[in-house]
């Protein structure tokens, strides 16, 4: 990969990944003030500033590994935000909305980024720049709804099934959170193997769904 193709890639990628993380994050702050803890909100974590999120590997590091690896995928992670599951109204119906909100809010991100496709191809604007930075802000956001929907702890959709599981079962499968970091190299790793078992599946029924949601305002602007 040469300099210039590099540094176009990195410029196209940073707006999507850094919004994709920031708001994923402020989600899940959010969400757990609203089901009853304040941690992150009293920390400032509850907010749309990307350098309370920041994190050196997940946010700058990896994604730019990944670009320089030329990967078919781009994300990034930011720093977790802090949520004691203990202050929450009902703790183990709770996480799961908390949990899911993060997911949840790159779903929409990805709606709103082929909105913006639409709109762009609509009125008619061909500006490569402008048109691939949309495209890659559907990929990434649908990437990290379908990673963090990975069913393992300590990722969102590992929390809700902790939180969908009896007690006994549940707690077994929490045991596995302290190795999260470990979890997150060995996905990243295995992530050309997962594709087709896993994120490509869960991709697809994310895009299928956006799709039928914009269907009024597809069948508009053509």
């Amino acid at each position: 990969m040469d300099l210039a193709h590099t540094i176009q890639l990195i410029a196209l990628y940073a707006i999507p990944v850094v919004f994709a993380i920031t708001v994923h994050e402020a989600a899940h702050g959010y969400a757990a003030r609203y089901f009853g803890d304040d941690t992150a909100w009293k920390l400032g974590r509850v907010t749309l500033n990307p350098l309370k999120h920041i994190d050196p590997f997940g946010t700058i590091l990896l994604p730019l590994v990944l670009i320089l690896l030329s990967s078919p995928f781009i994300f990034g992670a930011a720093k977790p935000v802090p949520v004691r599951f203990g202050n929450l109204r009902h703790p183990k119906r709770d996480m799961i909305w908390v949990a899911l909100a993060g997911p949840a809010s790159n779903v929409v991100q990805a709606t709103i980024w082929q909105i913006c496709l639409l709109l762009l191809t609509a009125s008619g604007v061909s500006e490569p720049f402008l048109i691939e930075m949309c495209q890659g802000g559907i990929v990434v956001n649908l990437v990290l709804f379908a990673l963090n929907m990975i069913p393992l702890p300590p990722l969102d959709g590992g929390r809700i099934l902790v939180g969908l599981l009896p007690t006994r079962q549940a707690m077994l499968v929490a045991r596995i959170e302290p190795w999260g970091f470990m979890l997150l190299i060995a996905i990243v790793f295995f992530l050309p193997s997962m594709y087709s078992l896993w994120m490509r599946p869960v991709m697809a029924a994310a895009s299928a769904l956006i799709n039928i949601v914009l269907t009024p305002l597809t069948l508009l602007v053509q």
